[in-house]
Formats: structure tokens, C-alpha cells, sequence
């Protein structure tokens, strides 16, 4: 009797590990936001959670890009000069108004992820040395444009409503943001481009012998993922008022992190759209409490330091999911 009543629990408890490591995420950032509210004044005010997710919305579009390439088990290392390149078109094009801007800084993305998805599948480089090329170019390219200095923008056009602007209450770059999560979310999980992704992640050849486009599928995630970063690089220009060709350092790992974090596999194969937003938010909501404990007093965190810190917590949450996911397979 007591071996009939045993048997269910051991499924229940294994559901309820696997439950804990796939939405580990999300109850890492709902932890972080009630430590915030309790610990700090206005961290839940209106201004505060708009200014985070409007500056973290270029982080999430760059995000979005790399998780579809790293799905395919590729890697673009490039997101973060092309977002620094499109910024400094868009910033010279923006004094003819908003959608030359906006349809320039696009262009260079395309221009970006075309060379970075040919070097891929025609010349066949690895993604690493590809994108590792193309990020080299698109950072040489911008620093010529903008001959080593900042472009301001127009403000006689309407250009800065992309990264300043609000509508309905909620800033225009977040809207962008929004709306591509939901275009990215509907291609993986509704369409056979999804579905080719993950199984050219999970095992080319097989995708090959199965007859799937995997060239003509892996070219296209690199294209969207420059469109993705310039995109974030015309928010930035429209945002800071300036084309910025020295930014972007550091935003390719932002990126990863924030998709490795949101549970995609770096082997390929595995992803989800929804949680690598919600790696974005946790990212980004680590160095607004950085700066919140900072202006308490308490501490006084350097940009180095708080660089430690994020890193400290994101390997924390990336062992935990590993640490579920074991037993997850242990109670199997």
C-alpha cells in the first residue's frame, strides 16, 4: 500500500523540479523587483520603471536578434558596432526626417547580417570568425562616417521621437521593443521558420538529410539579427540626441548573457523568445538596484565593481537552473 501511495509523488516532484528550473528566470526577477520595492523609495514610481525599460528596450532588441542565431548554434559578435554604425547613419540622415533615419540605420543592419550570413553558409566560416569580421567593419565603417566624433541629430524633425517620445503613456521605445518581441514570438512558435531554426539548432545534418533550407534559414536569422541591432542603434541616436560610433562595447555580451540566462542553449537547438525578455529585465534590473543601493549610501560601487556583481549574480542564476535540471533528471 505504501509503495501505491509513493508512486505518484515522485512524478509530482519531478514536475515540480523541472517546473523550478524552466521558470527559474522569472522567479529571479520577480524576487529582484520585491527586494527593490522593499528596500528602496520610488524603485516601483512611474518614472523609474519607464526610464528602465526605456533604456533597456535596445538591449532587448539586440537580445531578440542573438537569440535566434544562438538557437541555430551560432553566435553574432556584432550586434553592438552594428547598433554603433546604424546609429551614425541614422544621426546623418535624421535632419531629412524620421523615416530616412529610421530606413537608413535598417539598412546598415541588412547590410551587416547579409555579409555575416554569406560568410556563414556560402564562404563557410565559422559564426565566431564571421561575426568577429563583421564586427571589425561595421565599427571601422561607423568611425569613419562619423570621423571619430559623435553626430548630433536633428531636432527640427521628429527624428528623437523614436528614442524620447511616448505614446499612450509609455515610451516609444519600448513600444518597438514590445512589438518586436511579439513579431519574434510568433515566428518561432507559429511558423516553419521557427521550427526549421530549432532543428537546425538541435542537428544540421539531420536538418540537411531532411531536406530543410538550413543555408538559406541560418542566412536570414543573421539578417534579422542586424536588423535588430540597428534598430536599437537608431533608438540610441533618437534617445542620447547623437550618433555614438564608439558605444556599443560590450552589448554582444549583454546579449548573450541575457539568452543564455532566458534558458536558450549555446549548443543550439533550445530557445525561447519570452525568457529572453525576461533575462533582459533581470540584467537590466541588477544595475538599477546597483544604482539605487549606491544612492542610499550604505556602499559605494564603482562601474567595475557593479560589473563584478552582475556577473557574480548571473553565474548564480545560470548554476541554479543547471542545479534543477540535474535533479530534475535524478528524480527521473
Amino acid at each position: 500500500m505504501s509503495a501505491g501511495t509513493a508512486t505518484p509523488a515522485a512524478p509530482s516532484r519531478q514536475s515540480s523540479l523541472a517546473w523550478a528550473g524552466q521558470q527559474r528566470v522569472l522567479i529571479a526577477l520577480v524576487l529582484l523587483i520585491l527586494f527593490g520595492a522593499l528596500r528602496y523609495d520610488h524603485f516601483l514610481g512611474a518614472y523609474n520603471v519607464l526610464s528602465v525599460l526605456r533604456y533597456n528596450s535596445m538591449f532587448a532588441l539586440t537580445s531578440l536578434g542573438m537569440c535566434f542565431v544562438i538557437m541555430t548554434a551560432g553566435i553574432d559578435l556584432s550586434v553592438g558596432t552594428t547598433a554603433a554604425c546604424a546609429s551614425v547613419v541614422s544621426a546623418v540622415l535624421s535632419p531629412v526626417g524620421l523615416f530616412p533615419g529610421l530606413l537608413g540605420g535598417l539598412a546598415t543592419g541588412v547590410a551587416v547580417g547579409a555579409i555575416n550570413g554569406f560568410m556563414v553558409t556560402r564562404m563557410k566560416i565559422q559564426p565566431f570568425i564571421a561575426t568577429l569580421s563583421g564586427m571589425l567593419m561595421a565599427s571601422g565603417s561607423g568611425l569613419l562616417l562619423a570621423h571619430n566624433q559623435s553626430v548630433s541629430v536633428s531636432y527640427e524633425t521628429n527624428f528623437t521621437w523614436l528614442g524620447q517620445g511616448d505614446l499612450l503613456g509609455f515610451p516609444t521605445p519600448a513600444w518597438i521593443a514590445g512589438l518586436a518581441y511579439v513579431y519574434g514570438s510568433i515566428l518561432l512558435n507559429f511558423s516553419s521558420f521557427g521550427r526549421y531554426v530549432l532543428a537546425i539548432g538541435g542537428n544540421e545534418e539531420a536538418a540537411r538529410l531532411m531536406g530543410l533550407p538550413v543555408d538559406r534559414v541560418k542566412f536570414w536569422t543573421y539578417v534579422q539579427s542586424g536588423v535588430f541591432a540597428s534598430l536599437a542603434g537608431v533608438i540610441l541616436a533618437a534617445q542620447f540626441g547623437a550618433g555614438q560610433p564608439a558605444e556599443g562595447v560590450g552589448w554582444e555580451l549583454f546579449s548573450i548573457a541575457a539568452v543564455v540566462v532566458g534558458g536558450t542553449l549555446l549548443t543550439g537547438g533550445v530557445g525561447s523568445v519570452a525568457t529572453t525578455l525576461i533575462g533582459v529585465l533581470l540584467l537590466g534590473l541588477i544595475f538599477n538596484v546597483l544604482n539605487f543601493e549606491n544612492g542610499l549610501g550604505w556602499i559605494s560601487l564603482s562601474a567595475y565593481w557593479q560589473s563584478v556583481v552582475r556577473g557574480v549574480f548571473l553565474m548564480v542564476v545560470v548554476m541554479a537552473g543547471s542545479g534543477a535540471a540535474r535533479r530534475a533528471i535524478r528524480a527521473a
